[in-house]
């Protein structure tokens, strides 16, 4: 294990600066953007969200006002006309590109997930299914289904969109087995052989070891019985 070890410090004082020499040259793409089909929206970046809301009841002090949720708010023990729905007939959800690409390697998840940035962003609707379009119209950068988006009624949705971006991607991603992920998360490919090494010297054949024991045991013997008969 002693000798063994070597080849591992040696690729952990040299291994840092072979993996340093592979940087993205380009930029991150997509060839099929996420896209919510419902609404027919398309993001123009790697990852698309629809946040929906439904103006609901709460109860405020010894009465209740109109709030904008994302999440059902339990109105039970609410007087009657205080009651709100008991779901929301469209739900929020989100779109992740599963192509993402970077100088035609796999871009990985962690990398979207770490350096991601979502932003707000206004569809055009032109692709709005007609059954949709009936129910939705246009409010400030997405859709509701209030008839005056003045005086909402409680029940009425309102929906918009947000897309993730990607920065600059130099210096903060590594190559590691053809794939993109974050420099903090790469291991050197040498280091990594080296582990291979170290692991191969260590499950040699048992018996290979025990000669070597063996052969030490006799020489320390061999070494005391030369010892004791010259002193005597």
């Amino acid at each position: 294990m002693k000798f063994a070890s070597l080849p591992l410090l040696l690729a952990l004082a040299g291994g840092a600066h072979a993996q340093d020499a592979v940087h993205p040259q380009g930029q991150p793409t997509s060839a099929h953007p996420p896209r919510d089909a419902a609404f027919g929206v398309t993001a123009r970046g790697f990852g698309l969200q629809r946040q929906v809301e439904m103006l609901q009841w709460r109860r405020f002090g010894p009465g209740y006002r109109k709030e904008w949720s994302e999440q059902p708010i339990d109105s039970t023990g609410y007087a009657k006309e205080y009651r709100n729905p008991a779901a929301f007939p469209i739900e929020t959800r989100y779109w992740i590109a599963t192509d993402a690409m970077l100088d035609g390697k796999a871009i990985d998840d962690d990398v979207l997930k770490e350096f991601g940035q979502w932003h707000d962003f206004r569809p055009s609707f032109s692709a709005l299914p007609a059954n949709l379009a009936a129910t939705f119209q246009p409010e400030g950068d997405g859709l509701g289904t209030a008839d005056n988006p003045l005086d909402p009624q409680v029940g009425d949705l309102r929906v918009h969109w947000r897309e993730l971006e990607l920065p600059p991607l130099q210096g903060k991603v590594a190559l590691q087995g053809g794939v993109w992920i974050p420099a903090s998360d790469a291991v050197p490919e040498s280091v990594v052989a080296a582990s291979d090494t170290v692991a191969d010297a260590t499950s040699a054949k048992p018996d290979r070891w025990i000669l070597w024991l063996v052969v030490a045991v006799v020489l320390v013997i061999s070494g005391a019985w030369w010892l004791r008969r010259r002193r005597s």
